[in-house]
């Protein structure tokens, strides 16, 4: 069979989980909760020294799987077959690997199309490219704002808005770069806000961009066993289990200080017009000097590592599997002399 593959781009935190489900509900779609496969082993990937080496792109799909069968919400139904994902693999490359593991799981679910919501794969979409069958893309995209308060509260991502908005504009700057680039027809742009607001017209329209046929099931997506596993492995995906949380935009208007949204505005203002986002203060385009910068840099460490020491024991042993294999990768990094 030859699948159709669909990758979501742009910021977390932006309804991807939730366009995941939805589409999850679809008879003719898979789309798993992600692993991140590229994000965290590209750069991992000097570990392996050279992939043409069978024994090196043997471990690689080994690690691939191990991070596929470690992840904090389970890909139910699959068993990975090391021998099946080599076979599917067309070169010796980390996103042939990606892309076998997501066919195998897509044939698991006797489904054609597969979704990977990944959403930093916007950075390695010219890897993506060479797929033989290249990628569908849905830029999903939300008010930056919004998506910084919602990392504020989350156990994972930067904590400070001016490290919020340079990772926003960065990813929607290359999703807006990739949709202008390729050809018609490629890339389809989805606002957050419309989805909430008439999901039924939005998944209609992204159903007939990816091929599938819609089915009023996918509104039900918080009723799936996949929502509940989902809001089972973490507390920053609780709201998957209820339906479409139709008010959840502009919260930042409260949510936020005023500093936070004059930081954000001035880093990745020029963004948030281009995706018709209205500022709410005058636009002010100064850069911040290092001083400040290296400031802004210690508070977002700080508040990570408050984040961290406040998980919940149970989501921390569902993320443990996955970060000891990584850090386990990383031991074998060659040494760089200096």
């Amino acid at each position: 069979m030859v699948f159709i593959p669909v990758q979501i781009i742009g910021t977390q935190r932006s309804g991807s989980n939730l366009l995941r489900l939805m589409l999850n509900q679809l008879p003719e779609v898979s789309a798993p909760h992600p692993p991140h496969i590229l994000e965290r082993l590209m750069p991992l990937l000097p570990a392996y020294g050279d992939l043409a080496i069978e024994s090196q792109f043997d471990q690689l799909i080994e690690d691939v799987c191990t991070l596929v069968e470690t992840n904090p919400v389970p890909w139910a139904g699959l068993t990975l077959d090391r021998p099946a994902v080599r076979q599917r693999c067309d070169a010796p490359t980390l996103p042939e690997i990606a892309k076998a593991v997501y066919e195998l799981k897509a044939d698991a679910d006797g489904a054609r199309i597969w979704t990977c919501k990944s959403m930093a794969n916007i950075h390695y979409a010219a890897e993506l490219e060479q797929y033989s069958t290249p990628p569908r893309y849905i830029h999903l995209f939300r008010d930056g704002r919004d998506v910084a308060l919602s990392f504020k509260k989350a156990i994972v991502g930067e904590k400070h808005s001016y490290h919020l908005a340079q990772q926003w504009k960065s990813e929607q700057e290359a999703s807006i770069a990739l949709y202008e680039n390729l050809d018609s027809g490629r890339v389809l742009r989805v606002r957050y806000e419309d989805l909430l607001k008439d999901p039924e017209t939005e998944l209609k329209r992204i159903c007939s961009f990816i091929g599938a046929e819609y089915s009023a099931t996918a509104l039900a997506y918080h009723e799936s066993a996949e929502s509940r596993e989902t809001a089972n492995s973490g507390l920053m995906w609780q709201n998957v289990v209820k339906p479409v949380l139709t008010d959840n935009h502009r919260k930042f208007l409260t949510g936020l200080s005023e500093a936070d949204v004059r930081i954000f505005e001035r880093v990745a203002g020029d963004t948030l017009e281009k995706l018709d986002y209205e500022l709410v203060y005058e636009k002010d385009g100064t850069p911040f000097s290092a001083e400040e910068i290296a400031d802004f840099s210690q508070v977002n460490q700080e508040l990570k590592q408050e984040f961290r020491s406040k998980l919940r024991p149970e989501d921390l042993e569902k993320r443990r599997p996955q970060e000891q294999l990584l850090k386990a990768i990383a031991g074998r990094l060659p040494l760089i002399p200096h």
